[in-house]
């Protein structure tokens, strides 16, 4: 919560929402209890450049599955995207870093 701006906003697209989850999330504390659901892909995931900014990829079996981008606003994180539609994926500029 505290690298959370207070109005930060997540996005995710289709492809990383689980059933019935919102596409569009407000607020530190409902943004950092939507982003618990991503856990499942913490043991896979890799800092990375996505499209030149910070972000985190999870490649589990070695293929990205999953990309968060974050925006940063006065030291704070206030916005993330997370995509995880096959097509979308494709069409990022990836790095992953060496941790």
């Amino acid at each position: 919560m505290a690298v959370l701006d207070p109005g930060v906003v997540l996005h995710a697209d289709a492809g990383a929402l689980r059933p019935g989850g919102p596409a569009l999330v407000r607020g530190a504390a409902a943004v950092a209890r939507q982003a618990l659901s991503f856990t499942r892909f913490a043991p896979d995931t890799k800092l990375a450049l996505v499209n030149g900014a910070a972000g985190l990829v999870a490649v589990p079996g070695g293929r990205p599955v999953s990309v968060m981008g974050f925006t940063i606003s006065r030291g704070k994180i206030a916005e993330i995207d997370i995509l995880a539609d096959p097509e979308r994926l494709r069409g990022l500029d990836l790095s992953v870093l060496d941790n």
